[in-house]
């Protein structure tokens, strides 16, 4: 069926960049500008010793720059540990070494994030401050790397959600004549650009990181939740399909647990006396 008020993707190529046998992808510059900003971020939270009150930050520039590398293999090694156990084991344990094709796809969002906070957690105790300061700084870093790489979702016309009669609905090369949501961009708007502002709020005018914890928190109960509603939209993996009745999916599966934790976090964060 053709849908004539529905938007034709615009067919960018996923590749940026060819030279020669090298390619570089929209995919992968968006992982790196976003690292990218959420160090320079970061870096900026941790020294602006007002947000912190009295005692001023507990984390240097210096750390920050040292935890990068840490951050950077804790989300790969996550991320694709994550996707091959909870979305791809059958087919990975048929092929184990496929495991190590990185550049073939496959990475999951839950997965980077229990690999990025275990990195946290081990760092933090090598320096020897606080692990909720540390996950309040990256929390609210991390939410423009989310958008970047939702935009990059789009562009390569993958991720793309259900059938819609929408206007803004989106005609996915490969995906047949059919309009559909555009979710990788409600992903884009929601878990990136709305979170990232409502994290901003919440560090510079209400100075949540004097209550350690509050941060990391809100950014994990933020993200749960739009992810949880943009999965309304957004189809299933295809080797999973849908669970429970055919409307539950993996990604609802794997974002209970973080709001879970996201609300004994925010809940349990302390207010210290007044600066």
């Amino acid at each position: 069926m053709m849908f004539l008020s529905a938007l034709n993707h615009p067919a960018i190529n996923p590749v940026l960049i060819s030279v020669g046998p090298v390619q570089i992808h929209w995919y992968g510059v968006a992982y790196v500008v976003g690292i990218l900003f959420g160090w320079w971020y970061a870096r900026k939270l941790a020294t602006t010793n007002s947000l912190w009150g009295k005692s001023g930050s507990p984390i240097t520039a210096i750390d920050i720059d040292d935890f990068i590398v840490w951050a950077v293999i804790g989300i790969i090694l996550g991320g694709r540990l994550g996707y091959v156990l909870f979305y791809e084991f059958q087919s990975y344990i048929s092929e184990p070494l496929s495991v190590f094709k990185i550049w073939q796809g496959g990475m999951s969002f839950h997965g980077g994030l229990a690999g990025v906070t275990l990195a946290m957690i081990l760092f933090a105790r090598r320096r020897g401050f606080s692990i909720l300061s540390l996950f309040d700084v990256i929390a609210a870093s991390t939410c423009i790397g989310i958008l970047l790489g939702r935009i990059a979702n789009f562009i390569n016309a993958e991720l793309y959600g259900r059938e819609t009669d929408a206007p803004w609905g989106v005609i996915f090369p490969d995906a047949g004549n059919i309009a559909r949501h555009p979710s990788q961009l409600y992903e884009a708007g929601l878990e990136g650009l709305a979170l990232f502002l409502l994290l901003a709020v919440l560090t510079w005018k209400f100075r949540m990181l004097r209550r350690p914890g509050m941060i990391s928190g809100s950014f994990l109960i933020g993200y749960g939740l739009s992810r949880i509603f943009v999965e309304f939209f957004r189809l299933p993996d295809p080797q999973l399909g849908y669970l429970a009745g055919g409307w539950l999916t993996m990604g609802m599966i794997l974002s209970v647990p973080w709001i879970i934790l996201g609300l004994f976090l925010a809940f349990r964060s302390r207010v210290p006396p007044a600066a």
